[in-house]
């Protein structure tokens, strides 16, 4: 799921910043920004965060700004360097000028820090580190908030798509009981287009709709996809990790629906009917399936 969050710290002198931003994604794709130095924590910060997030495009960045003045250099060769350029542009355009101590601390590189830097001794270092680590801590309760408040609304859309697919196969469920006959009347019209209007045995003509009608059952299709709808249900009513075994019940839902559109082809009424309306369940699927890859 999408979020942002940010938390503050110190350390060492420095104001410490972590940021954590996550966009939908099947997999787990951690992208980690920190100062040059820090590569001693990257692995600790990785193990942290695969605690907490399971899929989804994650950066998280860590950053130290100055927390005073002592934490800046002014670079004083290069503002000789820009006083002597001013310097001779003046006297070659004989403008008078005044110096401007602002203007001159705005030029590029002229104000820098000196940087964060990893303390020595594993002591400090590990000291540094609670630091990092709470902060992230930090970071990351506050993205859950905002993650498991976008995962309620998603909760309601998904039991809303649900609800359709249910109606949608009770529907299609009623429209079966009126094939057999249906298929008596195409198989009987077919027949006697064939004979050229001889008699028809009417045994034959039901055994013969009776097998057709079995070869066209979707009744164990239709059975099987209302316990997948009850199952992807009671997940979204549990907790835990439940985004990949969400993903795999609607592979198995599109099968089941695929299986519906092959078994009644023809131009009877309630074929057709089926047929519209096992698209419109597929249909539902797809998008229940884009929707369940922003779940944990």
């Amino acid at each position: 799921m999408t979020g942002y969050a940010q938390a503050r710290g110190q350390a060492n002198g420095w104001a410490l910043r972590v940021s954590v931003k996550s966009v939908n994604h099947r997999f787990l794709d951690l992208r980690l920004r920190i100062p040059e130095g820090f590569d001693l924590y990257e692995s600790r910060i990785r193990q942290l965060m695969r605690e907490h997030i399971v899929r989804g495009h994650v950066d998280v960045t860590v950053n130290f700004d100055a927390q005073d003045a002592a934490s800046l250099q002014v670079n004083q060769q290069l503002v000789a360097a820009y006083l002597a350029a001013a310097e001779e542009l003046r006297q070659k355009t004989k403008a008078a000028t005044g110096m401007d101590v602002v203007g001159l601390l705005r030029l590029p590189g002229v104000i820098g820090g000196t940087g964060p830097t990893v303390p020595e001794g594993e002591e400090r270092q590990e000291e540094l580190w609670q630091a990092i680590g709470a902060s992230l801590r930090e970071a990351l309760g506050k993205l859950d908030d905002m993650r498991r408040a976008e995962g309620a609304h998603l909760v309601e859309i998904l039991r809303e798509r649900i609800a359709t697919i249910t109606e949608q196969s009770a529907q299609v469920e009623a429209l079966t009981i009126t094939l057999r006959p249906a298929f008596a009347r195409r198989l009987q019209a077919r027949l006697q287009e064939v004979l050229g209007g001889a008699g028809i045995d009417p045994a034959r003509l039901a055994q013969e709709a009776a097998l057709l009608a079995e070869r066209s059952d979707i009744s164990e299709e239709l059975e099987r996809l209302r316990s997948h709808l009850r199952q992807f249900s009671k997940l979204l009513d549990g907790a835990g990790e439940v985004g990949k075994k969400l993903d795999f019940l609607l592979q198995e839902m599109q099968r089941e629906a695929n299986t519906m559109l092959s078994k009644t082809p023809g131009v009877e009424s309630e074929a057709l009917a089926i047929t519209g309306l096992a698209l419109e369940i597929k249909s539902e699927i797809e998008k229940l399936r884009e929707q369940v890859q922003n779940i944990e």
